[in-house]
């Protein structure tokens, strides 16, 4: 039997801090695709030793924010049309089948999470104002991801919400990349998100598991045109060349 490497809960608290700090800073684009990882700007940045920060970097390569090359260290993964097309197929099955799971088990206090995550969504919403500062549209990002996540956590099935959350992190980047700043304001999320947590709350499961899935898909496809129009050289992708070193800044 291989000998197991004893972990602290220090070491296990500043690995799990590290990894989502890094995941937040990749899927906002602070850190763009292929750039390159360097461990000592890295450990710098977030006071950390080495091993907590391997630890982080391993996690995010099996959740595929993070790419290992051999003998040449890490790089934040590369995106592409074929990747989201990957993404996109796995949330079409796995998020609705959560969300048909946790419509079925979900008790009443679930319902009250939804009810309360779908009005801190349309609470922070930034689809009635003209600007909006970057915390503004860092929270909206924050109480958006938490209400998707919301509808399906009654599911009971913890791997499957592991898995719906880390599809739905790597869809996110690509909406946040290639959308955010060309289609800042679209005008059908609202109405989508209000109807998927009306249609949830009345138990309608296959309904519900429909309209998430439109809403998967349109956005999506939304994404897809801009690369490939990004491929054909008619606009220009968010962030800077993917050979500059990511030195990241712990958020507080």
């Amino acid at each position: 039997m291989l000998p197991i490497s004893p972990r602290t809960p220090d070491s296990e608290v500043l690995s799990t801090s590290v990894a989502d700090h890094l995941r937040a800073a990749i899927t906002r684009g602070d850190v763009v695709p292929g750039a390159k990882l360097r461990l000592e700007h890295l450990r710098e940045s977030f006071g950390v030793s080495h091993s907590p920060l391997r630890e982080a970097l391993s996690r995010l390569v099996a959740e595929g924010f993070v790419v290992a090359e051999s003998q040449r260290g890490f790089r934040a993964a590369p995106v592409s049309a074929e990747n989201l097309r990957e993404v996109t197929a796995l949330r079409l099955v796995l998020e609705p089948m959560a969300l048909r799971e946790s419509i079925q088990r979900g008790d009443e206090a679930w319902e009250t999470r939804v009810a309360g995550a779908l009005y801190q969504l349309k609470k922070h919403s930034l689809h009635h104002t003209k600007s909006a500062s970057v915390e503004d549209i860092e929270h909206w990002e924050g109480v958006h991801r938490h209400f998707h996540l919301t509808l399906l956590s009654a599911c009971a099935m913890p791997l499957l919400v592991q898995f719906c959350t880390t599809l739905h992190d790597l869809s996110d980047r690509y909406r946040r990349l290639f959308l955010q700043s060309r289609h800042p304001r679209d005008r059908l999320v609202p109405g989508e998100h209000e109807l998927m947590a009306e249609t949830a709350l009345a138990r309608q499961g296959e309904e519900a598991s429909a309209l998430l899935a439109t809403h998967i898909q349109r956005i999506s496809a939304q994404v897809l045109r801009t690369i490939e129009e990004i491929n054909a050289g008619q606009a220009e992708p968010k962030g800077a060349p993917p050979e500059r070193s990511a030195p990241v800044k712990r958020r507080t």
